[in-house]
């Protein structure tokens, strides 16, 4: 025992000021005061001196800066250069152009839970509220997706006319310009509910409002481009779209091939300096219908017309439709979902360098004008599309369960619907709470880098897997297209929004993390940074702080991870209520998960980490599920902890951490490096894992929420078109389900007569006058039967058609023409 003591003592000290970060001098004096106290209980006295000495040995170095610096800092300095992964400029600029929010916290390893609770709640303003209630409300009415989808391939021209005369096309140029300046949060709530009804118009409007001319001309724009532009993209007079994608240049935009060679030319009568482009761009939204073109293209200036450099880099220009050599292509056709989007091609297009987006100034400036911005679409216009197919998808769908019946028993009941059910509210709520999060922090003047591509990632995966399990749920109704069909296009196009603004799997594996990593680390780049001062004592002293933080953290962070897995995140200071203070407990635990993972990952593959792409993933998923967990967290918390909201928060909580721990057990049994993984192990899992996916109870409470009108599913249904019309066959449906509710008792009072009665009728109406003559029922309740049996009829009929319905003017342009061959005539 005498042994054990200074040895515990030591550990103690060390874990209690390494889990509260504390500095090295109160380490130090905790040590010592540590040791003293065993040594007065009996330790052994050689061996506390012995680890006196060590600790002194450690410390005093440390605590002296000269010292430290000289012979620490420095030779760790020269090994981080030489270790330091190169930084290509337009890496470089991607790091740079976001900004970092709680999602630092995050990947701290100890998250500062006041400053997610204190963020102030996401809400609109009156007239924000307004223009949601009335114009948003009668666009969405205005729709008929038979016609937009399979009749005419595009939106009728009074909802084109309707789309620009409300001013749809400036939702965020400020009034100033003739828009109306409404906040990012509120470009949110327009696509969202736009989504709920109709991708194709979503699209429509969500691509004028996200990447493009007019969110470009904002940041960048010279006063005489925002003057004459911005009115024009906020009325519809232009309609706007950007050209970046083309064959050879689809993720890797900075391998754009498209260029401009700088030189004079004739612009308006007038002879001036420009750019001649010759592009070839596709998978462009809007393109065909599109008036002003923004072209991303590499300018190159080999006469020497602008100064000595001869490649001047990505930059950005304005297109007129009009200009000469300039083709806009025929129409793609993207999944069966007719947003407007094609080619766009160019051979000698002559622009001048006042078509510059900021003029001659930000020539070059492109990619770093494209990442500055394309977190910003990024955050908005993908996820809000998937929030509002998601929440559509499952209020709908709940409904359809508890009316459609099989078996005697709403289809709801099986519990294999449940499952499907479980899935559709949990990951609704998150998607809910996930893109709402990225676009309130947008609204709140930051960059989201990383947010961006979590949300956009997440939001759309998630999105297609509830589209997935709709149509599982509603079986033949989803599979038979039509006016009644309400959720067969929304599968159809549910691989587009997987596809664009970069490919999911490259957002995954290569986007989160590569960014995250660097960007939301404490002090990564903070070192980074430090390597690059000029002066020499400027820069050991930078990088010592950085360095010393750093490896104070990652102590910490390995510290406090194995104390959370030892005491299964019982103990540790978390905000909440009883409810979800566990859930704040557990996120710490992975926090600090994640932070000892990117640490070791980093150190221990150095810039071969960027080529582990299966790695990266999996800590990016880490990453991405801690944002989304605690997306859902904020949202419970500024709702005001509604009690009926918790099977879902649960639901998509225990969904969340057990892909956590599913991915960072991924993570260590394929690490590169093996003895270091099993070193890992124990610190990470000291138990092994422990999360298991949601439970069949907590799916059985989802889906019975889903199927069941209250608070809780009318607050997840907040926000998305429900509004019951002849062309809103799943707001009809929606609109049932408390109907339905009402009159189920009267049906299993009148089916058990019925059932134990000799009548012989077979018709409905037939049995039901029976009913009322045999007194079962009252004649209000066979009104009441009878209205349900219309609804019911309503929600489970598909659509037939004529033959010639379905047939395509190319299949009779076809026929023409077989008829006029010479066999034909033979």
């Amino acid at each position: 025992m005498s042994i054990v003591l200074p040895l515990l003592a030591i550990v103690i000290a060390t874990g209690i000021a390494a889990y509260h970060r504390w500095s090295l001098a109160l380490w130090s004096a905790l040590t010592a005061a540590f040791l003293l106290v065993a040594w007065f209980f009996g330790g052994n006295s050689t061996l506390t001196i012995v680890l006196v000495v060590l600790s002194a040995i450690v410390a005093i170095p440390l605590l002296v800066p000269g010292i430290r610096k000289s012979l620490v800092t420095t030779p760790l300095l020269k090994f981080y250069t030489r270790i330091l992964p190169p930084l290509s400029d337009t890496e470089r600029t991607a790091l740079e152009a976001g900004t970092v929010g709680f999602e630092g916290q995050l990947f701290s390893g100890m998250p500062d839970w006041s400053q997610l609770l204190k963020l102030p709640k996401p809400e609109l303003s009156a007239e924000e509220q307004a223009f949601l209630d009335g114009p948003c409300e009668e666009l969405c009415r205005m729709v008929d997706n038979w016609e937009i989808d399979h009749v005419r391939a595009d939106l009728p021209p009074q909802m084109w006319d309707y789309v620009k005369r409300n001013k749809f096309f400036g939702l965020n140029i400020p009034k100033e310009y003739g828009g109306l300046g409404f906040s990012a949060l509120m470009n949110h709530k327009v696509i969202q509910k736009l989504a709920s009804i109709s991708s194709v118009v979503s699209s429509t409007v969500g691509v004028p409002n996200s990447l493009g001319p007019a969110e470009l001309l904002m940041h960048y724009g010279t006063d005489e481009q925002k003057a004459h532009y911005l009115p024009r993209l906020a009325d519809g007079r232009e309609v706007p779209c950007f050209a970046l994608t083309g064959p050879f240049a689809g993720s890797d935009a900075t391998s754009i091939p498209d260029y401009g060679i700088v030189c004079s030319g004739e612009w308006n009568g007038a002879k001036v300096l420009g750019v001649r482009l010759t592009l070839n761009k596709r998978y462009i939204t809007l393109a065909p219908v599109a008036t002003l073109i923004g072209v991303a293209f590499r300018m190159y200036d080999p006469d020497g017309l602008l100064g000595d450099k001869k490649d001047i880099g990505i930059s950005l220009a304005l297109v007129p439709r009009d200009s000469e050599g300039l083709e806009i292509g025929r129409r793609h056709f993207p999944l069966n979902s007719p947003f407007q989007n094609g080619p766009i091609r160019g051979k000698d297009v002559f622009v001048p360098l006042s078509q510059l987006i900021g003029g001659e100034d930000y020539a070059g400036q492109g990619w770093r004008m494209l990442m500055e911005c394309l977190s910003i679409g990024r955050s908005i216009t993908l996820p809000s599309t998937a929030s509002g197919g998601a929440k559509m998808g499952a209020v709908v769908t709940g409904s359809y369960a508890r009316i459609r019946k099989q078996f005697g028993l709403s289809i709801g009941r099986f519990e294999g619907v449940e499952e499907a059910l479980a899935r559709m509210g949990g990951h609704a709520y998150a998607i809910s709470a996930l893109s709402q999060a990225t676009a309130a922090a947008v609204a709140r003047g930051e960059n989201p880098a990383v947010p961006s591509t979590i949300s956009k990632y997440h939001c759309t995966t998630m999105g297609r897997e509830v589209a997935k399990d709709v149509m599982d749920v509603i079986g033949g109704k989803g599979i038979i297209l039509g006016p009644r069909n309400f959720a067969g296009r929304a599968w159809q196009a549910s691989p587009v929004a997987i596809t664009v603004e970069g490919a999911n799997i490259m957002t995954r594996s290569l986007m989160i993390f590569g960014q995250g990593a660097i960007l939301c680390h404490p002090w990564v780049m903070k070192e980074m940074k430090a390597t690059q001062i000029a002066d020499a004592n400027e820069r050991i002293s930078a990088f010592d702080g950085a360095l010393f933080g750093h490896i104070g953290a990652a102590i910490s962070n390995a510290v406090r991870s194995l104390w959370f897995g030892l005491s299964w995140s019982r103990f540790g200071k978390a905000p909440g209520d009883d409810y979800t203070r566990r859930y704040y407990r557990k996120m710490n635990r992975y926090s600090a998960n994640l932070a000892v993972m990117a640490d070791i990952s980093m150190l221990m593959l150095g810039g071969k980490l960027k080529f582990k792409e299966s790695l990266s993933g999996r800590l990016g998923d880490v990453l991405s599920e801690l944002y989304i967990a605690s997306s859902m967290l904020k949202r419970y918390e500024d709702e005001g902890r509604p009690a009926s909201d918790q099977p879902l928060l649960a639901w998509a909580f225990h969904d969340a951490v057990n892909k956590i721990e599913t991915a960072l057990s991924g993570a260590l049994r394929n690490f590169p490096v093996r003895p270091v993984a099993w070193l890992l192990w124990p610190i990470i899992f000291p138990w092994g894992r422990r999360a298991q996916a949601p439970s069949d109870r907590l799916g059985h409470k989802v889906a019975s929420l889903l199927m069941t009108p209250s608070d809780a599913r009318d607050r997840l249904a907040e926000g998305v078109f429900t509004t019951p019309s002849e062309n809103n066959p799943a707001g009809r449906i929606i609109s049932y389900l408390p109907k339905f509710v009402m009159a189920e008792p009267v049906e299993r009072k009148f089916m058990k007569a019925l059932k134990n009665s000799d009548i012989e009728a077979l018709e409905f109406e037939d049995q039901l006058v029976e009913g009322v003559r045999e007194g079962w029922i009252s004649s209000e309740e066979a009104d009441q039967l009878r209205e349900l049996r219309t609804m019911t009829l309503d929600t489970i009929m598909v659509d037939d058609f004529d033959p010639e319905e379905l047939r395509s003017a190319g299949y009779r342009d076809l026929i023409a023409r077989e008829q006029q061959s010479p066999r034909a005539v033979a």
